[in-house]
């Protein structure tokens, strides 16, 4: 009889062995649905926040997202709340199966499904049935298939990347952003109970359409939560009192334009980090939306903020708003090419420092002069003589700046703005002197880099935004060190618009021809700003001068830069700091290389009228017009004052009346000019 008992036990224990080796075959032939599901492509700061996520292929938003970085509050709750045992079973909860079996047999239907998180995770993962026994066998074969190939925080990671939470937004990280806007490890008590109750009816439980179901459901996780004492009674109250999301927030689009040109450098990552830093782009991307309000429908702005330091990009706005058509807010400004105006100015001044040519307090001629066919004119029709150089800079003045680009060479300029990494565009063969006045096309990028070199001493300044990137090393000078101190130098003395110190900040400003750009471009010793404004379409914006569009935005970006300036740099000790009368006796006036051969053009000259000619007044007065020379002009008929302290090389004379007139013209220096004509 023994014998006997112990032989049905023999063969029990083998019936089950047996059994348990074919439910181990069972579990182990199970095919595993793909477990690595697509994200979002992610677009992030240098500090980690995200700028921008482009949804996947299904137009869902599915945010990675790894247990470590969702708020420890949530997890407990979640376990709390969906499985309790999660730590322990095998992938199936038997406890929670018997329960719901009883409860189904009584209904007569599937009523609560016992599932565990990782039966669950098997539903999403293969997008099965939740309501019939046999797609419950399946989601029970496939979580203990999960189990025993994956370890717990791999499993409770599908979860939190797989769980829906209300119409295309799936994962509990694209969900905290859709709901709350901020990442899950910040979740509060009342926003993680939202967040476990949404994935159980994600359509009949969003806030913003069935607030009453929401709520219920968010109070059923947090009663569970407390009882289970994952929170404490005041917790409880506070989190039942806290008000429900009432829409869902958008996603980021910050930095739009260098998200795109992120995913067209390489089509393929998922995962991009750039230079730019998130608050300083959303600060002045709101700076650039007030200045195009503040104009005609059609206005629009780019911004460029970088350290100069690095060449690293912190801030780079190429248009007010990304989503505006009317204003052409796709097309990103910064990387369009334009005239640049005067904003090139200082490079050809630097040049001339560079080779001895000039010196910030060098005498230059403002007179009318052509050069060859190109006949110059100043933006006021004005012209005030004879001034040092840093005065022509700080007016802006036409004359000097292309006497200087003839004596260095249109060619020498095109090279060196190469060197500081630009492109200049729209020079057909030989570059002429129309360059240095904004002849030419160049991006608000290109300035950036130039201003920036100017700011590094000279030293080419190349820009970069991926935070992964190493920048290339720099070629050779742009500027000596003291030529780019020196145009710094001068720079920081331009007059800054109204209620603005120029103090520590070295800027230039630029209109370009017909007022369809305003620019203005500068830094101080750590940051480089470079704006621009006008319409994307390159049609005319009426009135708009860069000194008074552009330069006081230029001065509020760098107020939203940082809170104190960093000053500029001390000047070397090479750098030759004298006045004027100080000077080598080369460097007090300026004159063209071949100067020595070519006719002294420095006393005044009467263009018209010519001595010799017979002229007709008809009564309206006798035209003057003067070339070269030092204003104030004296002006003499027939030996007496006509005219004194004219400052133009324009003036409309009284009439003398009928016959041979005398009339002599005197400069500020003594120098005189002649001519004998017929009145009739």
């Amino acid at each position: 009889m023994r014998s006997y008992a112990l032989f049905l036990l023999v063969a029990a224990l083998f019936a089950a062995a047996v059994a348990r080796d074919a439910f181990d075959r069972w579990v182990d032939a199970t095919v595993l649905p793909p477990l690595v599901a697509e994200h979002s492509v992610e677009v992030l700061d240098r500090n980690g926040a995200l700028l921008r996520a482009y949804t996947v292929e299904d137009g869902r938003w599915r945010l990675a997202v790894q247990p470590g970085a969702v708020s420890p509050l949530y997890l407990d709750m979640l376990i709390a709340f969906e499985d309790k045992r999660f730590y322990r079973h095998a992938g199936v909860d038997p406890r929670a199966l018997v329960r719901a079996a009883i409860s189904s047999a009584r209904a007569g239907r599937v009523v609560s499904g016992g599932s565990t998180l990782t039966m669950q995770v098997a539903r999403l993962l293969e997008n099965g049935p939740t309501g019939r026994w046999d797609g419950k066998l399946r989601q029970i074969r496939l979580a203990l298939a999960l189990e025993r190939r994956l370890d717990k925080m791999a499993i409770l990671s599908l979860y939190l990347n797989h769980a829906p939470f209300g119409g295309n937004v799936e994962g509990v990280r694209a969900a905290a952003r859709s709901w709350f806007d901020k990442p899950p490890a910040r979740l509060t008590a009342a926003e993680a109970a939202l967040l476990i109750a949404l994935p159980q009816s994600p359509e009949t439980r969003r806030p913003d359409r069935f607030a009453e179901a929401a709520g219920t459901a968010r109070a059923r996780v947090l009663e569970r939560a407390a009882a289970r004492g994952v929170i404490e009674g005041e917790a409880l109250v506070t989190a039942l009192a806290a008000p429900l999301p009432r829409h869902r927030k958008p996603m980021p689009l910050n930095a739009p334009h260098l998200a795109e040109r992120a995913l067209q450098t390489d089509p393929a990552a998922t995962l991009h980090r750039l230079t730019v830093d998130a608050a300083l782009q959303q600060r002045v991307t709101a700076l650039a939306a007030r200045v195009a309000q503040t104009g005609e429908r059609r206005l629009s702005a780019a911004i460029i903020v970088a350290d100069h330091r690095t060449g690293e990009i912190l801030a780079s706005v190429g248009s007010p708003d990304y989503t505006d058509d009317l204003r052409d807010g796709f097309i990103d400004m910064t990387r369009a090419l334009r005239s640049p105006g005067s904003t090139l100015k200082p490079l050809v001044y630097g040049l001339a420092f560079d080779e001895g040519l000039a010196h910030p307090e060098t005498l230059i001629a403002d007179r009318p002069k052509r050069f060859g066919s190109y006949e110059p004119t100043n933006f006021d029709g004005q012209y005030r003589g004879e001034l040092t150089v840093r005065a022509a800079l700080h007016q802006s003045l036409n004359i000097p700046v292309v006497a200087l680009t003839e004596a260095s060479g249109p060619a020498r300029l095109m090279a060196h703005m190469r060197r500081a990494g630009m492109d200049p565009q729209g020079v057909n063969g030989t570059p002429g002197l129309a360059i240095a006045l904004g002849g030419i096309g160049v991006t608000l990028e290109d300035l950036a880099r130039l201003y920036g070199a100017l700011a590094a001493g000279g030293r080419p300044m190349p820009l970069h935004w991926q935070l992964d990137d190493v920048p290339p090393a720099p070629g050779p000078r742009v500027l000596g060190e003291v030529a780019a101190w020196q145009v710094g130098d001068v720079l920081n003395g331009t007059p800054p618009p109204a209620g603005w110190s120029a103090d520590q900040i070295a800027f230039k400003t630029g209109t370009s021809y017909g007022h369809r750009d305003a620019w203005a471009v500068g830094y101080d010793g750590r940051h480089v700003v470079a704006v621009w404004v006008g319409r994307p379409d390159g049609t005319p914006v009426p009135g708009a001068f860069g000194g008074q569009v552009a330069a006081p935005v230029l001065f509020e970006t760098f107020a939203l830069t940082a809170p104190v300036r960093s000053p500029l740099p001390p000047p070397p000790r090479a750098a030759l700091i004298l006045p004027n009368a100080d000077l080598p006796e080369p460097l007090k006036r300026f004159r063209p290389r071949d100067a020595v051969f070519a006719e002294d053009t420095g006393a005044p000259r009467l263009l018209f009228p010519p001595s010799g000619a017979l002229v007709d007044t008809g009564g309206d007065g006798l035209m003057l017009k003067l070339r070269d020379g030092t204003p104030p002009f004296a002006v003499l008929i027939n030996g007496a004052p006509a005219l004194t302290g004219l400052t133009r090389f324009e003036a409309l004379l009284g009439d003398p009346g009928p016959g041979f007139v005398g009339l002599t013209v005197i400069d500020a220096e003594g120098r005189t000019a002649r001519a004998d004509i017929l009145l009739r």
